[in-house]
């Protein structure tokens, strides 16, 4: 009998290094970096250029009004020349000017559109450049400019001169100021009434030809001269 041999085969363990992958965490895409710092958001931010467009017209308005109240009782309205002016010299000009003067920076667009329509849209000429303006309260003309030319020639601002203005309606450009700087006064006016009522008829006759503004004044001063005399024959 053969005896009959049986192999046995073994599998022996690999000895080959298994590798392992590692998995990392898949990236949120909504999720942001660790880097990024979110913007706060206003929730007033997607209203704000309507705002301040309301604010802007509001200013305007009140521009407008602001111009339109200094109009009334308003004898001669000018322009100056501001170009260069500092904060100091603003403040120095404002101390300078007597209480029947007011000065008021505003855009010439909106000065200009409170003038429509008046006698005082005759000052258009002067709408270009910087300017200030000058509203006087007060007939004795002369007197309301007199310190403006004196801060003007104390500082040697020859270049920020009157831009234009206008009197009783009509223009007056910066080479024609003289006549405003150099009508007569009030006393002037009282002294040149009594004087042509005691001179002939001639004198009287020039006095009446004089300027509108003049003529009212020469009429005020005689009704008044001839209500005193009433007064005093009553007494």
């Amino acid at each position: 009998m053969e005896a009959t041999a049986t192999l046995l085969s073994f599998s022996l363990p690999s000895t080959k290094t298994q590798s392992f992958q590692i998995l990392n965490r898949p990236i949120n895409p909504f999720n942001p970096p660790t880097s990024y710092k979110p913007r706060p958001i206003s929730k007033t931010h997607r209203f704000l250029p309507s705002i301040n467009a309301a604010i802007s017209r509001t200013r305007k308005e009140e521009t407008v009004d602001t111009v339109r109240d200094q109009l009334e009782n308003c004898y001669l309205l000018a322009g100056i020349n501001y170009k260069g002016f500092t904060v100091k010299q603003f403040q120095e000009l404002r101390k300078s000017l007597p209480e029947t003067t007011s000065l008021l920076v505003a855009k010439n667009t909106l000065v200009y559109k409170a003038l429509e329509g008046t006698q005082w849209e005759t000052l258009k000429p002067c709408m270009k450049g910087m300017n200030v303006w000058l509203f006087v309260h007060t007939e004795e003309i002369p007197s309301a400019i007199k310190p403006y030319r004196d801060f003007q020639k104390e500082r040697k601002l020859e270049e920020n001169d009157f831009t234009g203005a206008v009197f009783e309606g009509k223009f007056y450009g910066p080479d024609e100021f003289k006549k405003l700087e150099t009508l007569p006064t009030r006393a002037e006016i009282y002294a040149s009434l009594l004087g042509s009522l005691k001179s002939p008829a001639s004198a009287l006759v020039t006095t009446i030809q004089a300027p509108a503004r003049e003529l009212v004044l020469v009429l005020k001063a005689h009704i008044k001269n001839l209500e005193e005399q009433e007064q005093g024959s009553a007494v």
